[in-house]
């Protein structure tokens, strides 16, 4: 694997540089495969070592990489050392680089990637991921989607890499909402409604008694009076928001199967209503709480009256917000949990209030908050079915699938397919998630029915039908030729890119480890798809003497394997036919 011939190349800098090996290996990565040239397999970069230099003193970084190319020596493993513009460039034993990898990534399998040197001496830690979190009573929505499926894949790429890794949904089921719905409910709600369809209900209700309550203050007043009771401990009331919140989980938890999602724990605003309390009374036993005019709780984190570091901790009636809440729960995970790391995943339009949530945290004396971090994620646009405007995420799923079929339909081989409807699901999942994950999660993106649908292209549907012509390779030609191979029947320009692209995978996934976005991932297996199909038409396997024969299907082998493992990672689930 890479990180195999890395260290090879790391002993021997060492020994010129006088540096420890391991000071090295970072600074030597896979060179990105090129479609005019055959390029290097390895380059070091001259710059990085000089780094600590500033550019007065530092000599000539070309004339650098030129001096220590010239010291350097061919072995075994590098079969030729030349620069390029600032980097000395290792080209490896074509043999060497083909037995190795195709070995090594049937060998590690769903590990090939993570065994690599850019992890090893990496802490194993506790790592907590809450994503998600959806409102019961409002919209289940696109952004919830987009919370849900970033929170999955950081969760995955984090136990991937042998972290204790602890899902958390985190409901929105307490505050003001429920006052309206509680009131709503008793007006407009119907028990038949709630059964069969809870989400749906609940939310008609919930904007029934919004338009009620901005008309009529009784309305309003009874809807703040059933909240008061609820916070208070009413029985009948509670007994309500009971049932709002048992039968939306259940959706919840059905909607979440479908898109291949599971969580550790589901927790809510409510689990922290008497906790709320404590932090209110922390936060003023440290001075930091003040009370306005209106008779409502502050905390100025700017300690001078700026008004944009006001942050309101409580109503004027006592009750508790969504940052004290946010407050208590931080403080009850870290007991619980004993986290290293807790991660927030939300809409970018939340990132003031995390910010000033830490920063409570942090001059509450909880010096643990500096471990909390908040990954905000842009907004979808122009996302609506057929029927019209997103409501409800089971509609975006629905569409999904309807639209596959008939796309599968359309094509002759979706007979072979035992169960159309999941084929069709999954390859739609895939196309909407690589459509997400394909640019900075911060940005905004349009959305296009077209365009996630295009079977060619850099599309997840492309990236489906990749892995099921390969395994239907598989299939067709029998396993027995994975015993053994002959690495000289692989020395084609086409073999040697997917090759050297195979040998790039760790470097990948450690950029998607240190900076949380997927990208990285998804343009590495487009570009792999996109070899495997050019290669596929060129090498081809029927009709091929046996030893050739073999050679290719391992190395078609080897590229399906690692398609799969970084579909996984992105939550996708391969289909082997479609």
């Amino acid at each position: 694997m890479a990180c195999g011939f890395r260290r090879s190349i790391a002993r021997q800098l060492s020994r010129l540089l006088d540096l420890p090996p391991e000071n090295l290996i970072k600074s030597i990565s896979a060179v990105p495969i090129s479609r005019k040239e055959e390029v290097a397999d390895f380059q070091l970069s001259v710059d990085s070592l000089l780094g600590n230099n500033n550019d007065h003193s530092r000599p000539d970084v070309q004339v650098q990489a030129t001096r220590l190319a010239e010291k350097l020596k061919c072995d075994t493993v590098v079969s030729e050392i030349s620069t390029g513009q600032g980097t000395v460039n290792f080209k490896i034993n074509r043999e060497l680089l083909t037995k190795t990898v195709l070995q090594q990534v049937i060998k590690d399998g769903s590990k090939y990637g993570l065994n690599s040197e850019l992890f090893s001496g990496l802490p194993q830690k506790k790592i907590v991921v809450e994503f998600s979190s959806p409102n019961v009573a409002k919209k289940f929505h696109v952004g919830h989607l987009r919370s849900t499926i970033i929170g999955n894949f950081i969760a995955n790429l984090k136990e991937a890499l042998g972290h204790q890794v602890t899902r958390i949904n985190y409901l929105g089921d307490w505050g003001m909402q429920f006052g309206l719905l509680g009131t709503g409910f008793q007006l407009f709600g119907y028990e038949e409604k709630l059964q069969s369809s809870p989400l749906q209900h609940l939310f008609e209700v919930y904007v029934q008694v919004n338009k009620e309550a901005a008309d009529n203050k009784n309305v309003a007043k009874s809807a703040h009076e059933f909240f008061q009771r609820l916070e208070l401990g009413d029985m009948q009331a509670l007994e309500l928001w009971q049932k709002f919140r048992d039968l939306s989980i259940e959706e919840y938890v059905r909607i979440y199967k479908r898109l291949g999602v599971h969580f550790d724990e589901y927790s809510g605003e409510s689990f922290y209503c008497e906790k709320s309390q404590e932090v209110l009374k922390l936060l003023d036993s440290k001075g930091l709480l003040q009370k306005t005019i209106k008779g409502t709780a502050i905390v100025d984190l700017s300690g001078n009256g700026d008004p944009s570091s006001i942050c309101t901790v409580m109503r004027s009636d006592g009750t508790s917000l969504y940052a004290t809440r946010d407050l208590a729960a931080a403080i009850d995970r870290m007991e619980k949990y004993n986290f290293d790391t807790m991660i927030y995943v939300t809409d970018k339009g939340q990132k003031k209030h995390f910010q000033q949530v830490f920063q409570m945290l942090q001059i509450m004396g909880y010096d643990w908050a500096e471990r909390c971090q908040h990954v905000p994620f842009g907004v979808v646009q122009g996302m609506k079915t057929r029927r019209g405007e997103v409501t409800f995420l089971e509609d975006v799923l629905n569409e999904i699938r309807s639209r596959m079929l008939q796309n599968m339909a359309s094509i002759k081989t979706t007979k072979e397919v035992e169960n159309p409807q999941e084929t069709a699901e999954r390859v739609g999942l895939a196309a909407l998630i690589i459509q997400d994950f394909k640019g900075v999660l911060l940005s905004d993106y349009q959305f296009s029915w077209d365009r996630i649908f295009q079977s060619r292209g850099d599309t997840g549907v492309f990236l489906q039908y990749t892995h099921a012509r390969l395994h239907s390779l598989e299939e067709t030609f029998g396993c027995g030729y994975l015993n053994d191979f002959n690495t000289a029947c692989l020395q084609e320009p086409q073999s040697v890119s997917i090759l050297q692209h195979l040998l790039r995978f760790d470097e990948v996934l450690y950029r998607s480890s240190q900076d949380l976005q997927p990208r990285h991932i998804v343009s590495y297996l487009l570009t792999l798809s996109h070899l495997a199909g050019m290669a596929h038409k060129t090498l081809h396997i029927k009709d091929s003497p046996p030893e050739v024969a073999g050679a290719r299907l391992h190395l078609f082998r080897a590229v399906r394997s690692v398609l799969a493992n970084g579909m996984k990672l992105l939550g996708i689930t391969p289909v082997c036919r479609m």
